[in-house]
């Protein structure tokens, strides 16, 4: 079964990055081969800080051994994330660490960037730099970047600009690539050699 989770990396409930993902959703679900889709909101999954115990005052609301087990179940991913400061948010960089055992490692994920104004390139870039060393997560070559979200994108027509068709055009390309690496990289997970037994981390 081919299940991808697209990845809501704001914690602001009912962002922009939500609308976003929504649309990945409808995209992925109208094709054949892609069994399930599912997003995780990180404004509604709230995972306890990284490295922090319940006697910290770090109380879960998340299941997370549950959660490790939906992502271990998945074969792809759509990160999608907000540029907050030309940065990454806290939210997104903390389920990476969580979630460096081998849960993503492996799996290929499209990077889409959000962003307000016609920013969006610095969230791209951190992302490709830090977070796959030990989740060993496999960015797709192309990303997106959205720019002037809430002007794309909308359910209401009304409210979209007129780069909206072309954006989407560029969003459904980006998903139809991803579906053929999600096929592409079943095979290399079946392989012994991509074990984490004796290599745990990345260098």
């Amino acid at each position: 079964m081919t299940q991808i989770i697209v990845v809501s990396g704001s914690h602001r409930p009912g962002s922009q990055s939500l609308k976003v993902s929504k649309v990945f959703v409808s995209s992925l679900m109208g094709r054949g081969t892609v069994n399930g889709v599912s997003i995780l909101d990180l404004a509604d999954q709230t995972l306890p800080l990284w490295g922090m115990d319940e006697t910290q005052g770090q109380i879960s609301q998340v299941d997370v051994a549950e959660l490790k087990n939906n992502i271990s179940a998945a074969s792809g991913f759509v990160i999608v994330c907000p540029e907050w400061h030309g940065m990454v948010p806290a939210a997104l960089k903390n389920f990476f660490l969580h979630f460096s055992g081998g849960e993503l490692a492996h799996k290929p994920a499209l990077l889409t960037a959000v962003s307000s104004g016609i920013g969006g390139a610095y969230p791209i870039s951190e992302l490709r730099a830090s977070s796959y060393k030990n989740s060993r997560i496999c960015y797709l070559p192309e990303h997106l970047i959205v720019r002037n979200v809430e002007s794309v994108l909308n359910e209401n027509s009304a409210l979209n600009n007129g780069n909206h068709n072309s954006l989407m055009e560029r969003l459904e390309f980006c998903v139809d690539l991803l579906v053929e690496y999600v096929n592409a990289f079943k095979r290399i997970r079946d392989s012994e050699v991509v074990s984490n037994k004796r290599f745990k981390n990345g260098m």
